[in-house]
C-alpha cells in the first residue's frame, strides 16, 4: 500500500512523499509523483524508516533517578508520568506564579496545523494559568526583525517557478543542496543553470552547491557580507549603474545609504578596495559581480539564513534588499526582494490550531532563555524560571554556549521533555514523554510555497508513543480544563475543522493525493506594489521600501543607514568559525542513528596553508578552543574552504571527558549566548576559536 506523507520537521522542505507498508510495517519512502517532477524529498525523509524502528527509539515514558544528566530512569505507566507532571506543575504554579514555567522547544514539528509543538505547548501553558514563553528563533530572528520595518510585512519571498524567468541567481550563503529551502527550489535553480543562467555562489566554503549548482564561487569571510554588499552598491553607485528610476518610485532613504556609502560621515568609501581587507575577496571579483548585477535583468538575489545569523545581521539583510531596489529587480518575475526568499509568502488557506494569549505576558528572546533561568528578575528579565517545558526541543545542542545550557537545566526544579529518544536535553530532564513521528499520526502540512500536504498516518504508533495532543489533552484533564483544550474534538475532528475552514474544493482527493496546489505558482512578493506604488502602497510609514527607516533608529537606536559592524576580534583566536547544516541531520535529529553518522563523521575543516602552521596533519585530531569551551575532532584539510575561517557542522550531540572538553564534535560547545543587537538574535557564525593538534 502507498500512502502519501510529509515530513513535518524544523526543515525548510516539508517535502511530499510516498511510503510504502505492508502489513503494516513501513518499508520504504520515495517522492510522491503528485508532486510533479520539480518536488523532490531528500535523504532525511527517505530514510526515516530508520528513524521510526531505531532501537534506542523512546516508547514508555521515563521518570527519573539519578542525577540529573546520568541518564538514570526508570519506566513508568503513562497514568503515572502525567500524575507526576500535572502535581509538579501545579505545586511550582501555586507556590511560586505561573510565569515561572518557561516553555521551550517547538522545532520538533513546526508545520503542522494540529501537531505543531510550539502552538499545542502555547495553548496548554495559557490555559493551565500562564508561563514565560519564548519568541524568535535561532534561525531567523535578525532579518525577521527588520523586514517590518523595511517592508511593513515579512510576506517577502518567492515561488521558485519563478526562476523560469530569471537571467541571473545569486546565492548568498544558502546551501540549498543540503539546508533545503523548499522542495522544488533546488530542481529550478539546476533547470536554470541548465539552460544557461549564471549562478553565483557567495560562501566562506565550496559547498555541494557550489559543485552542482553554481557556475561561480565567490569565497567570502564569515560576517563580512555586509561590507561586500556596501562594495557592490558602491561600485554601482561609482559607475552610474543604480536605476535610480526605480529607486524613486519603489523606495525611500536611498540618499543618506548614497552618502554613508561615499564616506561622507566618515571620509572612508566603502569600495571593493576597503572591503577586500574585510572580506579577503579580490576588489576585481567585487566590481564584476557588481557590473554583472546591474547588467542582468532580472536577478533573483536569494540569500540563506547564514548571513544574519551575524554579529551585525539585521543591516545585512537590509543592504541585501537595497541591492534588489537599486537594480530594479524587486516585485519582478524572475527577481526577489532579496530577504527571506524561504517560507516568505502566504500558502494556501487552511485552518490550524490556535493558542490564545497567555494570561502571564511574559516572554523572553529565544537567546536568553538560559540567562533567564540562571539569573531571573534580578538580571532585569521578566520572571524567576522554576520549571522548564521542553516539546520537540534540544536545547543542550541546538543552544549556543552548551555548558551554560547544562547549568539552566540543572539549577530548576522540575523539566519535562517530550521526544523520540534520550537526547542531550532529555537527559537532563526528570520526566521524559515518548511521542510519535510525522509517520505515525494524520496532519496536515504547511508547504514553503503557494501548496499544502495532506501527510496520512502510516503505521501504528510504536510502544506506547503518543502524540503531542494527546499527552496535552491527557494533562489538561487531570488539571481540570480539558473541554477548554481538546473543544471536545479528537485529532480527527480537529484535522476536519481545518479542511472546512479551507480553501481546497475536494478534501477526500487532497488526502488521497497528499497535495493541494493553489492557483498561481508565479508569484514574487510585491508585484502589484511595484506595478503601482501609489495605489498599492506598503505598510511602511511612507508607504513605499525604507532603506533607512526612521521608526528603526528611534525604536532601537541604532542608525537607520544600514552598516557594517565588524565582529570585534578575540585575541588568542585567529580563525572565524562557520556552523553549517548537515545533508544527513535535521538539526540535531538523525546524530543517534549510525547510518546518518557514517555518512558524513564529524570534522573541522580547515585550509591546509592553516594546517600547515599549525603543525596539523589530515585526519588528526585536533583540539579546538574558544572563549566558551573546546571540543576534540578529527581535521580535515581542504582548499575547499577560505584560510582563515574553519567549519564544524552543527547538529552533533556533545560527550563530555572528564576535563569538560567534548570528544564529539559539537560546535555549540564554543559559540556564545551574547546575541546580535538590535534583535538578540543568533550570531553563532560570528565566532572566534584556536586549533591544535590535540
Amino acid at each position: 500500500m502507498e500512502i502519501p506523507v510529509s515530513c513535518n520537521l524544523d526543515c525548510g522542505g516539508s517535502c511530499p512523499l510516498l511510503a510504502t507498508v505492508e502489513n503494516g510495517r513501513l518499508k520504504q519512502i520515495a517522492d510522491n509523483p503528485a508532486g510533479g517532477r520539480y518536488m523532490t524529498g531528500c535523504v532525511r525523509g527517505r530514510q526515516m524508516a530508520r528513524v521510526l524502528y531505531a532501537p534506542d527509539r523512546l516508547l514508555r515514558p521515563l521518570i527519573r533517578r539519578g542525577a540529573r544528566g546520568s541518564g538514570e530512569f526508570r519506566e513508568a505507566g503513562w497514568d503515572e508520568a502525567l500524575d507526576l507532571v500535572a502535581e509538579r506543575l501545579v505545586s511550582i504554579r501555586d507556590r511560586r506564579a505561573s510565569a515561572s514555567v518557561l516553555r521551550l522547544g517547538g522545532s520538533g514539528s513546526c508545520r503542522g496545523a494540529l501537531h505543531d509543538t510550539a502552538r499545542l505547548t502555547q495553548r496548554f501553558l495559557a490555559m493551565f494559568g500562564g508561563f514565560t514563553d519564548i519568541t524568535g528563533s535561532y534561525s531567523a530572528n535578525a532579518v525577521e526583525f527588520v523586514l517590518p520595518y523595511v517592508f511593513g510585512t515579512c510576506d517577502v519571498g518567492l515561488d521558485a517557478a519563478t526562476l523560469q524567468s530569471t537571467n541571473l541567481i545569486v546565492l548568498w550563503g544558502a546551501n540549498v543542496a543540503d539546508c533545503r529551502m523548499g522542495p522544488d527550489l533546488y530542481a529550478y535553480i539546476r533547470e536554470a543553470r541548465e539552460r544557461g543562467v549564471e549562478v553565483v555562489a557567495i560562501d566562506p566554503r565550496r559547498t555541494r552547491t557550489v559543485d552542482e549548482l553554481a557556475t561561480r564561487w565567490i569565497p567570502i569571510r564569515p560576517g563580512t557580507d555586509g561590507a561586500m554588499m556596501l562594495a557592490v552598491l558602491h561600485s554601482q553607485v561609482a559607475l552610474g549603474l543604480v536605476d535610480r528610476q526605480a529607486v524613486d518610485r519603489v523606495s525611500v532613504g536611498f540618499e543618506g545609504l548614497e552618502a554613508y556609502l561615499l564616506g561622507a560621515a566618515d571620509g572612508q568609501p566603502k569600495s571593493a578596495e576597503w572591503a577586500e581587507t574585510i572580506c579577503g575577496t579580490p576588489p576585481g571579483a567585487i566590481t564584476h559581480f557588481a557590473r554583472l548585477y546591474s547588467s542582468t535583468r532580472p536577478v533573483a538575489l536569494i540569500p540563506g539564513l547564514s548571513i544574519q545569523r551575524t554579529i551585525n545581521g539585521e543591516d545585512t539583510s537590509r543592504l541585501a534588499v537595497a541591492l534588489q531596489v537599486v537594480t530594479g529587480n524587486l516585485g519582478v518575475r524572475g527577481g526577489s526582494s532579496g530577504a527571506l526568499a524561504w517560507s516568505g509568502l502566504p500558502g494556501p488557506r487552511v485552518g490550524s490550531i490556535e493558542a490564545p494569549p497567555n494570561p502571564a505576558a511574559s516572554s523572553v528572546p529565544v537567546y536568553h532563555w538560559p540567562d533567564v533561568v540562571l539569573q531571573g528578575r534580578k538580571a532585569g528579565f521578566p520572571s524567576d524560571v522554576s520549571a522548564l517545558y521542553n516539546v520537540g526541543g534540544n536545547f543542550l545542542v541546538q543552544g549556543s554556549d552548551v555548558r551554560k545550557n547544562v547549568r539552566a537545566f540543572e539549577c530548576v526544579e522540575f523539566s519535562v521533555t517530550h521526544d523520540h529518544f534520550m537526547t542531550p536535553t532529555a537527559r537532563y530532564s526528570d520526566v521524559v514523554l515518548p511521542t510519535t513521528t510525522f509517520l505515525e499520526r494524520d496532519d496536515i502540512v504547511r508547504g514553503s510555497g503557494n501548496f499544502v500536504f495532506f501527510s496520512n498516518q502510516a503505521v501504528p504508533a510504536q510502544g506506547e508513543a503518543r502524540n503531542d495532543y494527546q499527552v496535552f489533552r491527557a494533562l489538561a484533564s487531570r488539571l481540570g480544563f480539558e473541554e477548554r483544550f481538546s473543544e471536545g474534538r479528537d485529532e480527527e475532528a480537529w484535522l476536519q475543522s481545518f479542511l472546512k475552514a479551507s480553501e481546497l474544493p475536494d478534501h477526500d482527493a487532497f488526502r488521497r493525493t497528499g497535495i493541494y496546489f493553489g492557483l498561481d505558482q508565479y508569484r514574487t512578493a510585491f508585484e502589484k506594489f511595484v506595478a503601482d506604488p501609489v495605489r498599492t502602497p506598503l505598510g511602511t510609514p511612507s508607504g513605499r521600501v525604507e532603506l533607512a527607516p526612521v521608526a528603526y533608529e528611534a525604536d532601537t537606536g541604532f542608525a537607520a543607514v544600514p552598516q557594517y559592524r565588524a565582529l570585534p576580534e578575540s585575541p588568542g583566536y585567529p580563525l572565524r568559525l562557520v556552523t553549517p547544516k548537515s545533508r544527513y541531520r535535521v538539526h540535531s535529529q538523525n546524530n543517534n542513528i549510525p547510518w546518518f553518522n557514517e555518512k558524513e563523521p564529524p570534522a573541522i575543516w580547515i585550509h591546509p596553508g592553516d594546517a600547515v602552521a599549525r603543525g596539523i596533519l589530515e585526519g588528526q585530531e585536533v583540539r579546538v578552543s574558544s572563549p566558551e569551551g573546546s571540543v576534540r575532532i578529527p581535521a580535515r584539510l581542504t582548499s575547499g574552504i577560505l584560510s582563515g575561517v574553519v567549519c564544524m557542522l552543527e547538529g552533533v550531540w556533545p560527550c563530555l571527558d572528564p576535563d569538560g572538553v567534548d570528544t564529539a564534535g559539537s560546535p555549540n560547545m564554543l559559540t556564545s549566548t551574547v546575541p546580535t543587537m538590535p534583535s538578540r538574535g543568533s550570531r553563532t557564525h560570528s565566532v572566534w576559536v584556536e586549533i591544535k593538534p590535540a
